[in-house]
C-alpha cells in the first residue's frame, strides 16, 4: 500500500519585468516597503532639511528668503519644485512615524502582531498618511 505524495514545490527564478508588475502585495507589506523608502528619502534630503531648518530661523532676513524659495525658487530650480520636494518630505514624515508607531504598538501588545489585526493597522497606516498629505500639501501649494 503506497500513500500518494504529493509533488514537490517548484521554485523558480523570478523575472523582474514579468512577475513582479502583476504580484499582489499586501497592505502591510505595502507599509514596510514604504517605511523603509520613506526613511531613505528622508536621510537622502537630510541636507535640503537642514538648509529648511537653516534659514528659518536664523534671523528674519533668511526667514525671508527662506519663504522666498517656495514662491519664485532657488536658483535655477522653481517654486512648485521646492514646494514638490517638501511635499515629499511631509509624506516621508508622516509614513515613517506613522508607521513607527504602528511598529512600536506591534511589539507592545503581542496580539496585533496577528493577520486579523495587521491588515486593518496597515489600511490606517496608509490612509492617514495620505489624507494628512493631502490636507498639508493643500495648504503648501495656498489652497487655504
Amino acid at each position: 500500500m503506497s500513500v500518494a505524495q504529493k509533488p514537490r514545490p517548484e521554485f523558480r527564478n523570478i523575472n523582474a519585468f514579468r512577475d513582479l508588475p502583476t504580484y499582489r502585495l499586501p497592505a502591510p507589506g505595502r507599509v514596510s516597503i514604504l517605511h523603509r523608502i520613506s526613511g531613505a528619502l528622508m536621510f537622502v534630503l537630510l541636507p535640503f532639511i537642514i538648509w529648511m531648518f537653516d534659514t528659518s530661523v536664523s534671523s528674519e532676513l533668511s526667514f525671508a528668503r527662506f519663504t522666498a524659495a517656495f514662491g519664485s525658487g532657488i536658483g535655477f530650480v522653481p517654486g512648485w519644485f521646492v514646494k514638490l520636494v517638501a511635499l515629499g518630505l511631509i509624506w516621508a514624515y508622516l509614513h515613517h512615524f506613522i508607521a513607527g508607531v504602528r511598529h512600536v504598538w506591534m511589539d507592545i501588545s503581542h496580539d496585533a502582531v496577528t493577520l486579523q489585526r495587521g491588515r486593518p493597522s496597515a489600511m490606517v497606516t496608509l490612509v492617514l498618511s495620505i489624507a494628512l498629505t493631502i490636507v498639508l500639501g493643500l495648504k503648501l501649494f495656498g489652497a487655504y
